[in-house]
């Protein structure tokens, strides 16, 4: 997997301003802090990112803006998949003219119980329209939000046509099974789990890694879990304090969830703002929230 992604990837948090407009310097700011904090690659503008909740004109903003603050390309996989294929399109020319390591695709997500061959097309004209030597092109495999299954006679189908593009596939399916499977079957492809407690097993096959949301707050710890092998034993213990941060955070809206806490322990209120329909938490969950990380010993490493 030379020069593909692999290792801790954070699916990052978007701040946003009271206008709830991208606050592009926030963002940046974040960025850093997660790739000194852990993160091997930061997964933005996707679903964490609050990515379809923004226009176009909105995202390459934000990739312009990243590139300006001096987030190095190699460190970025932004989420270009959009309902319309211009503007996946436009986008994916914009991650690698920043110079992003790759580029993250849901497949086309309005329109369900489409044929496999109708995903196939979609992939096929993106490729095409980019027509760039450089493309990196990661599935993204959610069908719980996405409600499009990236089969694995899709993926077969898609490295067959598109040799060396197809470079990996964030799978957020949930299922560890699931996951291992991809591991196996497709041993040249960067496998990354989408889901925090599938990092050390998906390691152990041979897997690359995992993007995630709680990576937002949790990088270090991940980070951990990479470092410590090959002691099995200390990876085991990274990550059971890994998964324990998962299992208290998936009782809440995610997005929201992970705003609070980093608006609590920055004493930054606009952390807090999310774009509908997305809501901010309510102080008496917040609350809850914050005992339950610290029943589990879980401190945000420092901020500054």
């Amino acid at each position: 997997m030379t020069g593909l992604a692999k290792g801790v990837w954070a699916a990052a948090l978007t701040p946003l301003a009271p206008d709830l407009s991208p606050d592009i310097p926030a963002l940046a700011a974040h960025c850093r802090w997660l790739l000194d904090k852990g993160c091997d690659g930061l997964a933005v503008l996707g679903t964490t990112g609050e990515a379809n909740s923004f226009t176009l004109v909105e995202r390459l903003a934000m990739l312009d803006g990243l590139s300006k603050a001096g987030i190095p390309g190699a460190n970025l996989m932004p989420g270009t998949g959009c309902c319309a294929l211009p503007d996946t399109v436009a986008l994916t020319k914009k991650a690698l003219q920043i110079g992003a390591q790759g580029v993250l695709v849901l497949p086309p997500f309005y329109y369900k119980n489409v044929s496999e061959d109708g995903v196939f097309a979609s992939y096929a004209r993106i490729i095409e329209e980019v027509g760039d030597s450089r493309l990196k092109l990661y599935l993204y495999h959610f069908p719980k939000l996405s409600g499009v299954a990236i089969t694995k006679p899709l993926i077969e189908r898609l490295m067959k046509a598109y040799p060396g593009v197809i470079a990996g596939l964030k799978d957020s399916m949930g299922d560890l099974e699931h996951t291992l499977d991809l591991v196996k079957t497709f041993p040249q492809l960067s496998i990354l789990a989408g889901y925090d407690d599938g990092l050390l097993p998906v390691l152990e096959a041979g897997g690359a890694g995992c993007i995630t949301a709680c990576a937002n707050i949790a990088s270090t710890l991940a980070a951990q879990v990479v470092q410590a092998l090959p002691d099995l034993k200390a990876a085991q213990l990274a990550q059971m304090r890994l998964t324990a941060v998962r299992r208290v955070m998936e009782n809440y809206p995610l997005v929201a969830a992970l705003k609070e806490i980093l608006a609590q322990e920055s004493k930054t209120a606009t952390w807090r703002h999310v774009r509908p329909p997305l809501v901010p938490m309510t102080d008496d969950k917040a609350e809850i929230l914050m005992k339950q990380l610290a029943a589990i010993g879980f401190t945000l490493p420092p901020l500054s």
